[in-house]
């Protein structure tokens, strides 16, 4: 990997986060005994503690699960706040080879070439292993974005082709110009990455006021768009597996939909024994008292 890019993505891994989000990180990663935790999404943006911390616990080992990763929803009280965090866990291991795209996921590379930042992890040997993997995820996607991009024009044009791509693969509905919203909130992080990330993917360009022209023989752009094709076509049902597989291992289900319930409609729904052990077995009921109490809200 290209000693500039490393660089880059280090000096972004080390981005200052809330002690509040530092201290969540440690006592996840301790608990699961993890080689490390990423924190990413909007919350690491802003700074806010509203809403849910979005944590990726990354396990030693090989990749226990064929379906991965596992997602569940926990709350903690810290200092007399309630956290309330997503927290997405596979093995580092595998998320390094999804990083640099040699699993079929579409996700992993995508997610990850955007801002992310270390705030947990055991050692110094883990934390190089998890920055080659941020760095195989621009490459990743910087080789993609020459690919499927213009022939010459702005990053942000690349980038938006990019992001376009992986949205139209995955099962998920976004906004028209959520690439947009990406890269205006996102501008320092992505300023100038596309050029280290396709000089670490041996992809030459020119550059001349601000418009980039990369030198994209048509035999590799065959390849690259080949590799692409072969996951896009199992993009959606990789995703729908993952939701299948989420209806049953989604720790904390329950109480992250009451708490999402309670968010955006004012009702609070008590989440039982029952409905946090079985909470599809439980919905029907948890649906009849819904109705009620919208009923009674009228």
């Amino acid at each position: 990997m290209k000693p500039a890019l490393s660089q880059r993505i280090a000096v972004a891994l080390d981005r200052p986060v809330r002690d509040e989000v530092a201290a969540y990180a440690r006592q996840l990663g301790e608990e699961a005994g993890a080689l490390a935790v990423l924190f990413y999404g909007s919350n690491l943006r802003t700074g806010s503690l509203e809403g849910v911390l979005d944590f990726y616990v990354l396990l030693p080992g090989p990749q226990r699960e064929r379906v991965w990763p596992r997602v569940g929803y926990r709350e903690w009280d810290h200092a007399g706040e309630c956290l309330r965090a997503k927290i997405a866990t596979m093995s580092l291991a595998q998320f390094a080879r999804a990083a640099e795209g040699q699993s079929r996921d579409t996700t992993i590379w995508a997610r990850f070439v955007q801002p992310s930042a270390l705030v947990w992890v055991a050692d110094d040997t883990a934390r190089t292993a998890v920055l080659a993997a941020l760095a195989s995820a621009a490459v990743t996607a910087g080789r993609l974005a020459a690919a499927v991009g213009p022939e010459s024009g702005p990053a942000e044009d690349y980038w938006r082709a990019l992001f376009r791509a992986t949205y139209r693969a995955e099962f998920r509905v976004e906004k028209p110009g959520r690439e947009d919203s990406i890269l205006d909130v996102n501008a320092a992080h992505f300023d100038g990455l596309l050029p280290l990330a396709w000089e670490a993917a041996g992809i030459g360009f020119t550059r001349e006021n601000g418009v980039l022209r990369p030198s994209l023989p048509a035999s590799r752009r065959r390849r690259i768009l080949g590799w692409w094709r072969r996951r896009a076509r199992l993009g959606k049902p990789l995703n729908l597996l993952r939701l299948a597989k989420a209806t049953t291992t989604f720790d904390g289900a329950a109480d992250y939909a009451a708490w999402k319930l309670q968010r955006h409609t004012g009702i609070a729904l008590e989440v039982t024994p029952f409905r946090a052990k079985y909470p599809l077995l439980a919905a029907p009921g948890a649906l009849v008292e819904l109705w009620r109490k919208r009923r009674a809200q009228r």
